[in-house]
C-alpha cells in the first residue's frame, strides 16, 4: 500500500507553504506538527497558531515575534521550545502561504536551525 504525505493531500508550493489557506484545519496542522517533528500541539502551540492565522488572515503579514509573546505573556525560549526551528514552523502548521522574501528572511533571522519541510 502507498503512503499519502501531506503534498500528495494539500496543495504545498516547493518550500512547503499553503497555497490556499482555506484549505487549513486543526486536523491538517496536527499532521502537519507530526511531519515537521511535533509529536502533539498544546494549549500554547494552538494560541500561537490561532494567532499568527488570525493576524494573516485580517493584515495579510506576519505579526512580529515579540508581539505574540506580549499578547500571550511568552518570552522568547518559551516560543523557541514550543517551535524548535521559528517562525516559519509555526506559519506553516498555521497552514499559509508563503509570506514573501522579506518576511522569510525575518523568520530566518529567528531561527536557530533553519527548516524546510
Amino acid at each position: 500500500m502507498a503512503t499519502t504525505s501531506l503534498h500528495d493531500i494539500l496543495h504545498l508550493d516547493g518550500d512547503g507553504f499553503f497555497t490556499d489557506p482555506n484549505e487549513w484545519n486543526e486536523a491538517l496542522a496536527e499532521l502537519r506538527a507530526r511531519q515537521m517533528g511535533i509529536e502533539s500541539l498544546s494549549t500554547a502551540h494552538w494560541t500561537i497558531i490561532h494567532h499568527i492565522r488570525q493576524h494573516y488572515l485580517q493584515y495579510g503579514s506576519l505579526p512580529s515575534m515579540s508581539h505574540i509573546c506580549r499578547a500571550h505573556n511568552l518570552d522568547r525560549e518559551a516560543w523557541m521550545q514550543l517551535f524548535h526551528h521559528g517562525p516559519v514552523e509555526a506559519w506553516k502548521i498555521a497552514g499559509l502561504p508563503d509570506p514573501g522574501e522579506e518576511a522569510k528572511a525575518y523568520m530566518a533571522n529567528e531561527d536557530p536551525h533553519p527548516l524546510r519541510h
